[in-house]
């Protein structure tokens, strides 16, 4: 049984420029890291280390085995990528560090800070590999040699078992968010992967929690690891009232105007999770009339700050950014966030909204959650330890109340200068005399022409809100277990059968998970999931390509193929004729 001494850290870690709970003192020079790195640090500004940075980095640079126990969001990626690069040798043809994450979203995360942090190291390559991704890419960057695979296990077993990978010489291995991957079915791959690499290697496994099954994977792979545990606390401003709407994918941008039309806001910034979706709602929002811009992590540092400098000085009123791009933003402006995505975990969350309600000020904080984001938001409120208040989708009356409101506003404003309007009085009296027409039609004639092509009031049009049952675990499907009335089929998507079921003890986020990340799937790319004995029945798109397909008919959900095919019906046939294949026996 390994032997697990602990360390506790309490601290919220954040990058240099918010860390103000960090140990004074302490800066990442004082904890042994190699020169390069450092000043790679320095270039992208972090220079106090986070609680879990602070207390894992020393003990890897020991040559230590560590079991870090901290949620996602705490600085975990640079608590073992610093040390490792601090440590390897580059120029190797085999991979001396493998990285193990259970979505192709983190890997990439992972992957892109490893490049950050190894700038000023000459010749380093580090590989992504993950499902959704052609094999010839990942083929021709191993044959030219790679330092660092980062990956997820069941790719990365695809290239163990075709030979193509080889982790002969590996000196690292890190197991990232090592719970959800064996939640998400990677259990029997994370162990073969372990048991097939150098028994010298050093092990790195980090996990928001330590389930039964974690701790026999640390005791009988890790060798005498040193647990360290972060705890963060959590918690979000007094001032900012949090809200949300339930609204489905398609219809976001619609519901963002509405709320733009009757909030009174003086800045915003809107989040998404992507790069690609900030250009598009930075656009959608500015053919709407609003002045809006989008940053992210391929904006360029000098227009990075042009944008914030508008945001401030009012020439700009919404900013669509991404987590990375908005980090240590502070413009006393903003007095709403708007999370158009909501982040993938708890800490994000807060970050995200403490754009608003700094210094005492009050802020507005508003969430749009999707039916199938119920859980993310109860964690969120678990979390902080306060409950959003749901919020009803704006209705053509709010809005038009609310514009009519402003063109009072303005004609009052107008009334003002009295120059203005002695011109226009005798422009209006030259008007009736020569044309016999009422005063006031004019007046009402002048404010068509003076609203343009945009109409004063909003035409009656039906947004339909979708809404969840938050006091059950999982909302009841039409047409499934609970006997109602079968849903009228989308034409988007196509039922495909899988041959994983109950019997297997499957969750349907095992089942999106693992074909999200072989066939490069997206959150809205999944409908209805049905559950049954001895199978599954999932909605995907239509038009899913071949190649998709065919990755996905290879993927393998807790050790098991799937065989997925088209539905074909006889949805109460059994499959327990079927052998199960388990086809990473080894001789």
């Amino acid at each position: 049984m390994a032997d697990y001494r602990g360390v506790m850290a309490s601290e919220t870690p954040v990058p240099a420029a918010e860390a103000d709970n960090a140990p004074e003192q302490l800066t990442f020079a004082d904890l042994g890291l190699d020169a390069a790195v450092l000043k790679a640090l320095k270039d992208v500004g972090y220079e106090t280390p986070s609680a879990i940075q602070a207390a894992t980095i020393p003990v890897l640079l020991q040559g230590r085995d560590v079991v870090g126990l901290a949620q996602t969001g705490t600085g975990k990626t640079a608590a073992f990528a610093l040390p490792v690069l601090s440590q390897m040798e580059t120029g190797h043809k085999n991979p001396q560090a493998l990285v193990l994450a259970p979505t192709r979203e983190l890997a990439l995360q992972v992957c892109e800070a490893f490049e950050k942090y190894a700038a000023h190291i000459k010749g380093v390559s580090v590989l992504p590999v993950y499902g959704g991704q052609g094999y010839g890419q990942q083929l021709s960057a191993l044959r030219r040699g790679v330092d660092i695979v980062v990956g997820t296990p069941g790719r990365i077993m695809d290239h163990l078992d075709k030979g193509t990978l080889d982790l002969s010489e590996l000196k690292y291995l890190v197991l990232d968010e090592a719970d959800e991957m064996l939640k998400m079915g990677f259990a029997e791959d994370v162990e073969t992967i372990l048991a097939d690499t150098p028994a010298d290697k050093q092990v790195a496994l980090f996990s928001a929690t330590m389930p039964a099954q974690i701790r026999r994977i640390s005791a009988q792979y890790l060798n005498d690891p040193e647990e360290i545990t972060v705890k963060t606390k959590t918690t979000t401003s007094a001032n900012i009232t949090q809200r949300y709407l339930v609204v489905s994918y398609q219809q976001k941008i619609d519901a963002l105007t509405r709320i733009l039309e009757v909030e009174n806001f003086e800045g915003m910034i809107v989040f998404t999770r992507t790069k690609n979706e900030t250009e598009t709602v930075a656009e959608k929002l500015r053919a709407r009339g609003y002045t809006a811009a989008a940053i992210n992590g391929d904006v360029a540092q000098v227009q990075r700050e042009r944008t914030v400098n508008q945001l401030k000085a009012g020439k700009l009123d919404i900013l669509v950014a991404t987590d990375v791009a908005a980090r240590g933003l502070d413009v006393e402006r903003i007095s709403h966030v708007v999370n158009y995505d909501l982040p993938i975990d708890t800490e994000s969350y807060v970050h995200r909204i403490g754009r608003t309600g700094r210094a005492g000020r009050t802020g507005d904080a508003i969430s749009f959650v999707t039916p199938r984001e119920r859980r993310m938001l109860t964690a969120i409120e678990k979390a902080t330890r306060q409950p959003l208040t749901e919020m009803s989708l704006p209705s053509v009356d709010d809005v038009n109340a609310t514009r009519l409101t402003r063109f009072d506003d303005a004609i009052t404003a107008a009334l003002e200068d009295t120059a203005a309007i002695a011109t226009f009085r005798d422009v209006v009296a030259h008007y009736v005399a020569h044309h016999d027409v009422p005063e006031a039609d004019v007046a009402a004639a002048l404010a068509v022409v003076a609203q343009g092509d945009t109409p004063l009031l909003l035409e009656e049009e039906t947004i339909a809100q979708p809404r969840f049952d938050r006091d059950r675990d999982r909302a009841p499907r039409e047409g499934g277990r609970d006997g109602g009335p079968r849903r009228e089929r989308d034409a988007r998507f196509a039922t495909y059968r899988i041959a994983v079921g109950r019997r297997q003890r499957v969750e349907p986020r095992q089942i999106v998970g693992a074909l999200a990340n072989e066939g490069g799937l997206r959150r809205n790319d999944f409908g209805a999931i049905q559950i049954r004995q001895d199978f599954s029945l999932v909605e995907l798109p239509a038009d899913l390509s071949r190649d998709t397909l065919d990755r996905l008919t290879d993927t393998r959900i807790s050790g098991v193929l799937i065989d997925l095919r088209l539905d074909q019906g006889g949805r109460s046939a059994k499959r327990s004729d079927r052998p199960q294949r388990r086809p990473r026996d080894r001789d």
